[in-house]
């Protein structure tokens, strides 16, 4: 934990990565804004542990196991169970927790709607600011400084260079690729890893909806510079395996 005039930041290892949390404003050094940065890692950590497909114990790993049916688990895992199907028929399938051979895993999904979820402590605390950061994903939480929170988007192409700055006042921004874990997110219709999109970054007013969107646009390839220019109220780029950026910025 570091901590500044008007500023404080927090990091903790939770679901198998780095998160972060930065705050600023006139509360960011009290103890209300400990305290819910405090819940807000406790609600991450209480997620993975019903989430995890790692931890032979989570009620996810139970329900693809046959353990478990949905009507007994948890609402929380009923509620993602719901936003998966959503999340499937507003991408026509490219976004997929049932695709070939993996049973029902929410993991391309359950990170930002936990990161939402886990946030609304902070969000109700007057007067402070904040961007919580996830493998990243990164969301952005309102107050009354103008200054927006500047938002790196990484190069996939060369990881130590920023390709560009996003200015974020409220909401979330994903971004899904390929450079960290190499071909990894397969176009659900083919069963076969894709490589088109070196990474897709999109802004939007919910994260967890933009890590949906990010994630479709990698799995649907070259199609996706059409796909995201309909997709109200995001704006974003793609990085495409032949160098070329496509960027978009659609009203709501």
């Amino acid at each position: 934990m570091s901590s500044g005039l008007g500023r404080r930041a927090w990091v903790e290892q939770i679901m198998g990565m780095p998160v972060s949390v930065h705050v600023r404003g006139p509360a960011a050094r009290g103890a209300d804004a400990e305290h819910a940065v405090a819940e807000l890692f406790a609600s991450l950590r209480d997620a993975d542990a019903m989430f995890s497909t790692y931890r032979a114990d989570s009620q996810v790993s139970r329900l693809r196991r046959g353990e478990l049916d949905l009507d007994g688990c948890g609402p929380a895992v009923r509620e993602v169970h719901g936003l998966c199907a959503q999340a499937r028929a507003a991408t026509d399938g490219y976004f997929d927790a049932w695709a070939p051979t993996r049973g029902f895993d929410p993991t391309g999904l359950v990170k930002t709607w936990a990161l939402e979820r886990a946030a609304r402590p902070l969000s109700a605390l007057p007067g402070l600011g904040a961007a919580v950061g996830a493998g990243g994903d990164i969301l952005v939480l309102p107050d009354d400084d103008p200054a927006p929170w500047s938002i790196g988007i990484e190069d996939p192409r060369d990881r130590s260079r920023t390709l560009a700055s996003v200015p974020v006042h409220d909401g979330g921004v994903a971004t899904s690729g390929i450079a960290a874990r190499g071909a990894h997110i397969i176009d659900p219709h083919t069963g076969r890893a894709v490589t088109e999109v070196l990474s897709a970054t999109v802004s939007g007013p919910s994260l967890m909806w933009a890590d949906v969107w990010a994630t479709a646009a990698v799995a649907r390839g070259a199609d996706a510079t059409r796909w995201v220019d309909g997709l109200a109220g995001t704006s974003g780029l793609l990085v495409m395996a032949g160098g070329a950026v496509h960027r978009w910025a659609n009203p709501a």
